[in-house]
């Protein structure tokens, strides 16, 4: 039995994050190894016994050698220390095809990890292998009279598993890394459970390392003990992230009893605001009211570096939307900030026709999706699928304007229709 120690609960890093569309792309690629960078330096500092890492450590499971390469750079000080990195995969480091090494079993074989990953037995139970140092996986790991055990991402079935998981639990003085959302505490639609259905875990395990889903919470049991603790991640990932508080979990363990402290980290600055331009008689009328609203909404914004912005344009005009380019909102924006990042979301409405009192108006969206059907349509070999190749045309939009998306992944959308 252990005196006291303490470690540091992280999740949701997803190193390799960029924007390949955008000028600030190697900016924004670094931002998540400086993140995870610090949380290393304070693990270092505060002389952590371990590291937690629940899950999506990558962004997703086709890295670029030169991630590789840049995790291994950032979690070496880690092993200079002898401070073990314990992980699970999340579903976004998860590789599908099972007949290559995945990059999370590289890290572990190369010991710069501890991954964590469980075997199924023929009747579907789990089965919690101890840790093997030399092949770099197992479902179980002890240090200093901790038992850690952990799994990665089972989707949205993972409710129906934890009396599995607990029946194959044999140990005392256990935490369970776990990348999984619990439905109400959550952000996220997929990949969560009811409240109810984890709260068995309570009696076998005193700590759950929860992953998956931005946004950092807190469980209580029964008895309005905590046992279920969520980070979040601690850089913005995503557009609407920009309100959660951003950071990770120092935990203490003194006597068997668990306290924990938010460590706050500093992303950085995104902002998403809307601005509303109704009643603009024509594009240069737009700008000036667009300037003038900006200015204003970025009057608070006292960090130094270069934000990520998000700006929904809002209203009824009287001239077309197309008007409005892009360039000239950018050069705006550029002259009153200069934003790492920009997404700019047309949502204003265009008044095409008056009568009394009437008003037909179309939105950007609307307008869009005429044009792209009536295209298709001209050509006589797509007749009968106009909707369905513009549904497929906008989402390819969408996904490219994210940056997320590979070539191979696009080719996948097209190959389906």
């Amino acid at each position: 039995m252990f005196d006291s120690l303490r470690f540091l609960h992280t999740a949701d890093i997803h190193l390799g994050k960029t924007y390949r569309t955008s000028t600030g792309e190697a900016d924004r690629y670094e931002d998540f190894f400086r993140m995870l960078g610090g949380i290393v330096s304070d693990a270092i500092t505060e002389q952590a016994d371990f590291v937690l890492i629940a899950g999506d450590l990558f962004h997703t499971g086709q890295i670029l050698p030169r991630t590789f390469a840049r995790t291994i750079e950032i979690l070496q000080p880690l092993k200079d220390a002898s401070i073990p990195c314990i992980a699970v995969e999340g579903n976004h480091d998860w590789i599908h095809r099972r007949d290559s090494v995945s990059w999370m079993e590289a890290l572990s074989q190369m010991g710069y990890i501890h991954l964590l990953r469980p075997t199924r037995t023929d009747s579907g139970g789990y089965c919690f292998d101890p840790y093997d140092y030399q092949q770099g996986i197992g479902g179980h790991i002890e240090i200093k009279g901790l038992n850690i055990y952990g799994l990665g991402y089972i989707g949205t079935q993972a409710g129906n598993h934890v009396a599995r998981i607990c029946e194959a639990v044999t140990t005392t003085n256990n935490i369970l890394l776990f990348h999984v959302g619990v439905w109400t505490y959550s952000p996220v639609e997929i990949g969560n459970m009811k409240p109810e259905e984890a709260l068995p875990l309570t009696e076998t395990f005193d700590y759950v390392a929860l992953g998956h889903g931005h946004k950092p919470y807190i469980i209580n049991a029964q008895n309005n003990k905590p046992y279920a603790f969520n980070p979040g991640s601690p850089e913005c990932v995503n557009f609407g992230e920009e309100k959660y508080d951003k950071g990770y979990y120092l935990v203490t363990v003194e006597a068997g009893q668990y306290q924990h402290q938010f460590r706050p980290t500093n992303p950085r600055p995104m902002l998403v605001m809307t601005v509303n331009l109704d009643g603009s008689e024509h594009a240069d009328q737009a700008i000036e009211l667009f300037r003038s609203q900006l200015t204003e909404k970025l009057a608070g914004l006292q960090d130094e570096r270069n934000p990520l912005m998000e700006i929904k344009l809002i209203g009824r005009i009287r001239f077309h939307p197309f008007e409005l380019g892009r360039e000239r909102l950018r050069l705006v924006i550029d002259e009153l900030c200069s934003p790492l990042h920009v997404e700019i979301k047309n949502h204003l409405s265009l008044v095409t026709r008056e009568s009394g009192s009437e008003t037909e108006k179309k939105n950007l969206a609307e307008i869009e999706k005429d044009v792209l059907h009536e295209l298709i349509a001209s050509h006589s070999e797509y007749k009968g699928r106009e909707d369905e190749l513009v549904r497929l045309a906008l989402a390819i939009r969408d996904q490219v304007l994210k940056g997320d998306v590979e070539g191979e992944e696009l080719l996948g959308l097209l190959q389906e229709q």
